[in-house]
C-alpha cells in the first residue's frame, strides 16, 4: 500500500489538524498495523480496494484470543476512519470503508473481589484485638463476607432482626424490600461474642446492632474505615470497601457451585442479569488459579 499516502496523512495531521506529536505517532502506528494486515491478506491490495469486510476482518483479528481490549481496537478503528476521510478528501479513495463500521462494545469492569485465601488469613489470623472494638470490627467484616449484605443494610440492623433459633437475619434493602439471609455457626459465634461484650460495656446503648465506643450507632464512615484498614493488611487490590466484600461473597459462593438464582436472592438483586456479572468474575479467578497451578503453564 502506497507509502506516500501514509506520509501525506501524517503530515496533514500535524500541519492541518494540529495534532500533537504523540497523537500523530499513535495514528501512524495504528495505520501501519492496519496496512500490514491488509497486505497479508492480499499483496496487491491498495487503499482504494479496501472494503468494509476487510475492516471487519481486521477488527476480529485484533480481538482474537483477547489480545487487545475493546477500547484499544476502537482507538485503532478511529485512526483508520480518519485516514480514509483524508484519502476521500484528496481523491485517493472513492469511499470510506470504515465509516459505518461499529467498533466492539466496551465490556463493563469486572467487580473487584478479595481472594478466599486472603479472607481466611484475615479472619483466622491474629489481626483483631479481643476487646469490644476488635470483635465488632471482625464481625463487621465477617458479616459482609458471610451474607453479602450492603453497607446500608448492615447499618440498619437491629437486635430484633436476628433470629438465632432460625439462624437467619432479616435485612431491609433497596426500596424497603426485605429479605431473609441464613447464617452459619461461625457468624453465630461471632455475633454472640460481640453482643456479650457490647451489653457488658453499656447498660444502655443505641437500638442499632452495631455501636461505637459511646454506645451510639456506628457510622457509615467508621464501617468504611474498618473495612479498608483490615483489607489493607491482606490484599493489594486498589479498592477496599464494603461493596468489595459483597462482590467477594458472591464470587466465593459461585466458585463453590452455588446456584445463580440462589445468589440473586441472597444479594437482593431485582434482576438475574445483575447477578450474572459474577459468572465472569468467577471465570477470571478460575483462569488465574489454572495459570498459577497447572504444571504446563
Amino acid at each position: 500500500m502506497e507509502q506516500t499516502c501514509y506520509d501525506a496523512f501524517l503530515e496533514y495531521l500535524k500541519s492541518e489538524r494540529n495534532y500533537s506529536p504523540r497523537t500523530v505517532e499513535s495514528y501512524g502506528t495504528d495505520i501501519k498495523e492496519f496496512a500490514a494486515f491488509c497486505e497479508e491478506l492480499n499483496e496487491s491490495i491498495t487503499w482504494q480496494t479496501v472494503d468494509a469486510d476487510i475492516v471487519r476482518a481486521w477488527i476480529v483479528d485484533c480481538l482474537d484470543k483477547g489480545r487487545m481490549k475493546a477500547s484499544s481496537v476502537n482507538r485503532k478503528l478511529s485512526a483508520v476512519r480518519t485516514m480514509y476521510h483524508y484519502l476521500v478528501m484528496m481523491g485517493v479513495a472513492d469511499k470510506n470503508p470504515a465509516r459505518n463500521i461499529t467498533g466492539p462494545k466496551r465490556g463493563k469492569a469486572l467487580p473487584a473481589f478479595v481472594k478466599e485465601g486472603e479472607m481466611d488469613e484475615l479472619l483466622d489470623g491474629q489481626h483483631f484485638p479481643a476487646d469490644l472494638a476488635g470483635q465488632r470490627d471482625r464481625l463487621i467484616i465477617l458479616m459482609f463476607y458471610d451474607t453479602g449484605m450492603r453497607i446500608a443494610e448492615l447499618l440498619g440492623l437491629r437486635d430484633r432482626d436476628i433470629d438465632f433459633s432460625a439462624k437467619s437475619i432479616k435485612v431491609t434493602g433497596k426500596r424497603d424490600k426485605q429479605r431473609i439471609i441464613p447464617f452459619g455457626e461461625e457468624l453465630e459465634r461471632a455475633m454472640t461474642t460481640y453482643m456479650g461484650l457490647r451489653d457488658q460495656s453499656f447498660e444502655v446503648h443505641d437500638d442499632s446492632f452495631f455501636v461505637g465506643n459511646k454506645g451510639k450507632a456506628v457510622s457509615r464512615s467508621k464501617v468504611e474505615r474498618v473495612v479498608k484498614s483490615y483489607l489493607t493488611e491482606v490484599t493489594s487490590i486498589k479498592k477496599k470497601s464494603p461493596h468489595v466484600l459483597r462482590h467477594t461473597f458472591a464470587t466465593s459462593m459461585l466458585n463453590h457451585k452455588a446456584d445463580l438464582v440462589a445468589i440473586q436472592n441472597l444479594l437482593g438483586h431485582a434482576s438475574l442479569r445483575t447477578t450474572e456479572v459474577y459468572t465472569h468474575t468467577s471465570f477470571e479467578e478460575l483462569k488465574s488459579v489454572y495459570k498459577d497451578a497447572h504444571p504446563r503453564e
